[in-house]
Protein backbone atom coordinates (compact mmCIF):
# COMPACT_ATOMS: atom_id res chain seq x y z
CA UNK A 1 0.00 0.00 0.00
CA UNK A 2 1.32 3.61 -0.40
CA UNK A 3 2.27 5.50 2.54
CA UNK A 4 0.87 8.93 3.22
CA UNK A 5 0.81 11.66 6.17
CA UNK A 6 -0.95 14.09 7.59
CA UNK A 7 -4.40 12.78 6.06
CA UNK A 8 -7.36 11.36 7.56
CA UNK A 9 -6.65 7.63 6.14
CA UNK A 10 -2.90 6.65 6.91
CA UNK A 11 -3.09 3.52 3.93
CA UNK A 12 -0.10 1.75 6.44
CA UNK A 13 -2.39 1.59 9.39
CA UNK A 14 -5.03 0.86 6.96
CA UNK A 15 -3.16 -2.73 5.76
CA UNK A 16 -2.40 -3.84 9.49
CA UNK A 17 -6.48 -3.60 10.19
CA UNK A 18 -6.54 -5.43 6.35
CA UNK A 19 -4.56 -7.92 7.54
CA UNK A 20 -3.95 -10.63 4.70
CA UNK A 21 -6.68 -9.30 2.75
CA UNK A 22 -4.07 -5.81 2.10
CA UNK A 23 -2.57 -7.95 -0.24
CA UNK A 24 -5.41 -6.96 -2.49
CA UNK A 25 -5.54 -3.59 -2.51
CA UNK A 26 -3.49 -0.87 -3.28
CA UNK A 27 -4.75 2.12 -1.42
CA UNK A 28 -4.09 5.73 -2.59
CA UNK A 29 -4.66 8.55 -0.10
CA UNK A 30 -5.16 11.89 -1.61
CA UNK A 31 -5.72 15.41 0.39
CA UNK A 32 -8.14 16.26 -2.37
CA UNK A 33 -9.56 15.70 -5.99
CA UNK A 34 -12.60 16.48 -7.76
CA UNK A 35 -13.63 12.81 -8.18
CA UNK A 36 -11.98 9.36 -7.22
CA UNK A 37 -14.14 7.85 -9.68
CA UNK A 38 -13.16 10.19 -12.41
CA UNK A 39 -9.42 9.95 -11.52
CA UNK A 40 -9.30 6.17 -11.11
CA UNK A 41 -10.82 6.17 -14.35
CA UNK A 42 -8.49 7.54 -16.05
CA UNK A 43 -5.62 5.67 -14.05
CA UNK A 44 -7.52 2.60 -15.34
CA UNK A 45 -7.27 3.91 -18.70
CA UNK A 46 -3.22 4.20 -18.01
CA UNK A 47 -3.03 0.84 -16.51
CA UNK A 48 -3.49 1.00 -12.45
CA UNK A 49 -4.44 -2.44 -11.41
CA UNK A 50 -7.39 -4.38 -9.97
CA UNK A 51 -7.20 -2.91 -6.18
CA UNK A 52 -6.29 0.01 -6.74
CA UNK A 53 -8.10 2.66 -4.39
CA UNK A 54 -8.53 5.68 -3.69
CA UNK A 55 -9.49 8.15 -1.15
CA UNK A 56 -9.34 11.61 -0.61
CA UNK A 57 -10.22 13.54 2.16
CA UNK A 58 -11.81 16.42 0.15
CA UNK A 59 -14.38 15.49 -3.07
CA UNK A 60 -15.22 19.07 -5.13
CA UNK A 61 -16.53 17.70 -8.03
CA UNK A 62 -18.10 14.34 -6.82
CA UNK A 63 -20.66 12.44 -9.76
CA UNK A 64 -23.90 10.20 -8.28
CA UNK A 65 -26.18 8.87 -10.57
CA UNK A 66 -27.23 10.54 -13.56
CA UNK A 67 -24.98 13.26 -13.17
CA UNK A 68 -26.06 14.20 -9.92
CA UNK A 69 -23.07 16.11 -7.58
CA UNK A 70 -21.56 14.89 -4.49
CA UNK A 71 -19.54 16.82 -2.37
CA UNK A 72 -17.79 14.88 0.38
CA UNK A 73 -16.04 17.55 3.31
CA UNK A 74 -13.45 16.42 5.64
CA UNK A 75 -14.25 14.93 8.72
CA UNK A 76 -17.63 14.45 8.36
CA UNK A 77 -18.08 11.99 5.36
CA UNK A 78 -15.62 9.19 4.21
CA UNK A 79 -15.29 8.70 0.18
CA UNK A 80 -13.29 6.45 -1.43
CA UNK A 81 -13.37 4.71 -5.25
CA UNK A 82 -12.21 1.00 -5.93
CA UNK A 83 -10.95 -0.86 -9.15
CA UNK A 84 -11.91 -4.43 -9.54
CA UNK A 85 -11.26 -6.35 -12.34
CA UNK A 86 -13.69 -9.32 -13.26
CA UNK A 87 -13.28 -12.42 -15.58
CA UNK A 88 -15.62 -12.34 -18.71
CA UNK A 89 -17.19 -9.02 -20.80
CA UNK A 90 -19.12 -5.74 -19.10
CA UNK A 91 -22.27 -7.93 -19.62
CA UNK A 92 -21.33 -10.13 -16.97
CA UNK A 93 -21.54 -6.45 -14.46
CA UNK A 94 -25.10 -6.26 -14.20
CA UNK A 95 -26.38 -6.01 -10.70
CA UNK A 96 -22.72 -4.86 -9.48
CA UNK A 97 -24.16 -2.05 -7.73
CA UNK A 98 -26.51 -3.39 -5.34
CA UNK A 99 -23.94 -6.55 -4.74
CA UNK A 100 -21.84 -3.36 -3.94
CA UNK A 101 -24.56 -2.49 -1.55
CA UNK A 102 -25.03 -5.28 0.16
CA UNK A 103 -21.12 -5.10 0.98
CA UNK A 104 -21.76 -1.88 2.49
CA UNK A 105 -24.46 -2.71 4.72
CA UNK A 106 -22.60 -5.55 6.17
CA UNK A 107 -19.78 -3.30 6.78
CA UNK A 108 -21.92 -1.03 8.94
CA UNK A 109 -23.78 -3.82 10.79
CA UNK A 110 -19.90 -4.88 11.62
CA UNK A 111 -19.68 -1.74 12.88
CA UNK A 112 -23.07 -1.64 15.09
CA UNK A 113 -25.21 -0.19 12.87
CA UNK A 114 -28.88 -1.40 12.67
CA UNK A 115 -31.64 -0.37 10.10
CA UNK A 116 -29.35 0.02 7.34
CA UNK A 117 -31.63 -0.40 4.02
CA UNK A 118 -30.83 -0.41 0.53
CA UNK A 119 -32.68 1.63 -2.47
CA UNK A 120 -32.50 0.06 -5.94
CA UNK A 121 -30.37 0.61 -7.47
CA UNK A 122 -27.59 2.58 -5.60
CA UNK A 123 -28.75 4.34 -2.13
CA UNK A 124 -28.34 3.53 0.93
CA UNK A 125 -30.67 4.48 3.83
CA UNK A 126 -31.67 4.59 7.16
CA UNK A 127 -35.09 5.11 7.52
CA UNK A 128 -36.23 7.41 4.54
CA UNK A 129 -32.83 9.22 4.98
CA UNK A 130 -30.19 9.28 2.68
CA UNK A 131 -26.77 7.87 4.11
CA UNK A 132 -24.80 7.28 1.61
CA UNK A 133 -24.13 6.62 -2.62
CA UNK A 134 -22.86 3.83 -4.82
CA UNK A 135 -21.70 4.57 -8.19
CA UNK A 136 -20.11 2.15 -11.23
CA UNK A 137 -18.45 2.70 -13.92
CA UNK A 138 -17.30 0.47 -16.50
CA UNK A 139 -13.74 -0.18 -17.98
CA UNK A 140 -13.60 -2.74 -20.94
CA UNK A 141 -9.74 -4.39 -21.14
CA UNK A 142 -9.17 -7.30 -24.10
CA UNK A 143 -9.93 -10.45 -21.20
CA UNK A 144 -11.72 -8.61 -18.67
CA UNK A 145 -14.18 -5.78 -17.47
CA UNK A 146 -12.43 -3.36 -15.17
CA UNK A 147 -15.39 -2.02 -12.63
CA UNK A 148 -14.78 1.04 -10.78
CA UNK A 149 -17.18 1.33 -7.69
CA UNK A 150 -17.02 4.69 -5.93
CA UNK A 151 -18.93 4.62 -2.32
CA UNK A 152 -19.50 7.93 -0.31
CA UNK A 153 -20.57 7.70 3.03
CA UNK A 154 -22.18 10.22 6.12
CA UNK A 155 -20.55 10.20 9.00
CA UNK A 156 -21.52 13.22 10.43
CA UNK A 157 -23.96 15.57 9.22
CA UNK A 158 -22.34 18.90 8.30
CA UNK A 159 -23.67 22.43 10.11
CA UNK A 160 -25.11 22.93 6.76
CA UNK A 161 -26.18 20.58 4.23
CA UNK A 162 -25.98 21.00 0.49
CA UNK A 163 -27.45 22.44 -2.67
CA UNK A 164 -30.74 20.48 -2.95
CA UNK A 165 -29.33 18.61 -6.19
CA UNK A 166 -27.31 16.60 -3.95
CA UNK A 167 -29.68 14.72 -3.30
CA UNK A 168 -33.80 13.90 -3.54
CA UNK A 169 -33.68 12.18 -0.14
CA UNK A 170 -32.68 14.11 2.86
CA UNK A 171 -29.53 13.17 4.90
CA UNK A 172 -29.01 10.51 7.39
CA UNK A 173 -25.18 10.39 8.89
CA UNK A 174 -23.70 7.74 10.53
CA UNK A 175 -23.30 8.58 13.93
CA UNK A 176 -26.93 8.76 14.54
CA UNK A 177 -27.35 5.17 14.25
CA UNK A 178 -24.15 3.79 16.00
CA UNK A 179 -23.79 3.69 19.63
CA UNK A 180 -20.15 4.83 18.78
CA UNK A 181 -18.92 6.21 15.38
CA UNK A 182 -16.19 3.82 14.58
CA UNK A 183 -12.83 4.98 14.12
CA UNK A 184 -12.48 5.86 10.54
CA UNK A 185 -9.72 3.17 9.94
CA UNK A 186 -11.63 0.72 11.38
CA UNK A 187 -14.52 1.40 9.00
CA UNK A 188 -12.48 1.60 6.19
CA UNK A 189 -11.23 -1.72 6.77
CA UNK A 190 -14.56 -3.20 7.10
CA UNK A 191 -16.13 -1.95 4.15
CA UNK A 192 -12.97 -3.13 1.90
CA UNK A 193 -13.14 -6.28 3.31
CA UNK A 194 -16.71 -7.05 2.54
CA UNK A 195 -16.27 -5.63 -0.77
CA UNK A 196 -13.73 -8.64 -1.62
CA UNK A 197 -16.04 -10.58 -0.02
CA UNK A 198 -18.46 -9.56 -2.42
CA UNK A 199 -16.33 -9.30 -5.24
CA UNK A 200 -15.09 -12.89 -5.26
CA UNK A 201 -19.06 -14.20 -4.99
CA UNK A 202 -19.80 -11.92 -8.10
CA UNK A 203 -17.42 -12.89 -10.25
CA UNK A 204 -18.02 -16.42 -9.41
CA UNK A 205 -22.09 -16.46 -9.74
CA UNK A 206 -22.41 -12.84 -10.70
CA UNK A 207 -25.91 -11.20 -8.58
CA UNK A 208 -27.80 -14.17 -7.99
CA UNK A 209 -25.03 -15.41 -5.39
CA UNK A 210 -26.56 -12.05 -3.17
CA UNK A 211 -29.58 -11.55 -4.31
CA UNK A 212 -31.34 -13.23 -1.28
CA UNK A 213 -28.87 -11.04 1.04
CA UNK A 214 -30.09 -8.10 -0.69
CA UNK A 215 -33.60 -8.57 -0.60
CA UNK A 216 -33.39 -9.16 3.39
CA UNK A 217 -32.08 -5.59 2.98
CA UNK A 218 -34.53 -3.64 0.55
CA UNK A 219 -36.31 -0.75 1.74
CA UNK A 220 -38.92 -1.11 -0.54
CA UNK A 221 -39.59 -4.90 -0.82
CA UNK A 222 -43.32 -5.61 -1.34
CA UNK A 223 -44.08 -1.37 -0.57
CA UNK A 224 -46.33 0.34 -3.25
CA UNK A 225 -43.62 2.35 -5.77
CA UNK A 226 -43.64 4.66 -8.47
CA UNK A 227 -41.09 4.55 -10.81
CA UNK A 228 -39.62 7.75 -12.17
CA UNK A 229 -37.67 8.59 -15.40
CA UNK A 230 -37.05 12.63 -16.24
CA UNK A 231 -39.13 13.30 -13.33
CA UNK A 232 -42.32 12.14 -15.13
CA UNK A 233 -44.22 8.47 -13.51
CA UNK A 234 -43.08 5.59 -16.06
CA UNK A 235 -44.72 2.61 -13.68
CA UNK A 236 -46.82 2.03 -10.39
CA UNK A 237 -46.80 -1.08 -8.54
CA UNK A 238 -45.83 -3.04 -6.00
CA UNK A 239 -42.06 -3.96 -5.68
CA UNK A 240 -41.49 -7.15 -6.27
CA UNK A 241 -37.16 -7.04 -5.54
CA UNK A 242 -34.34 -7.78 -8.19
CA UNK A 243 -33.77 -10.59 -10.33
CA UNK A 244 -31.50 -12.23 -10.71
CA UNK A 245 -29.34 -9.93 -12.94
CA UNK A 246 -29.98 -7.03 -10.59
CA UNK A 247 -32.78 -5.47 -12.61
CA UNK A 248 -35.89 -4.20 -10.62
CA UNK A 249 -39.18 -6.04 -10.51
CA UNK A 250 -42.58 -4.37 -10.27
CA UNK A 251 -46.08 -6.19 -9.91
CA UNK A 252 -48.46 -4.11 -12.15
CA UNK A 253 -51.85 -4.88 -13.26
CA UNK A 254 -50.29 -6.06 -16.27
CA UNK A 255 -47.88 -8.79 -14.35
CA UNK A 256 -44.82 -8.86 -13.64
CA UNK A 257 -42.39 -5.49 -15.32
CA UNK A 258 -38.58 -5.69 -15.39
CA UNK A 259 -36.84 -2.20 -14.70
CA UNK A 260 -33.90 -1.88 -15.90
CA UNK A 261 -33.21 2.52 -14.71
CA UNK A 262 -34.61 5.10 -13.47
CA UNK A 263 -36.04 6.74 -9.94
CA UNK A 264 -37.71 4.81 -7.52
CA UNK A 265 -39.78 6.54 -4.77
CA UNK A 266 -42.40 5.20 -2.21
CA UNK A 267 -46.04 5.76 -4.11
CA UNK A 268 -48.27 7.92 -1.23
CA UNK A 269 -50.80 5.88 0.03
Amino acid sequence: MSTSTSLLIDPARLSALLGEAAKRFNVIALAECESTNTLLLDRAADGAGSGTVLVTDRQTAGRGSRGRHWMASPESSLTFSVLWAFPGGLERLSGLSLAVGVAVVRALENCGASGVMLKWPNDILHGHAKLGGILVELHAEPDSAMAVVGIGLNLRLPETIGAPSVAALPAAALEQIVPALPERHVLFAQLLAELAVAFDRFAADGFAALRDDWHARHAWQDRPVRLLRDGRVEKEGICAGADADGALLVRTPDGIERCLSGDVSLRPL
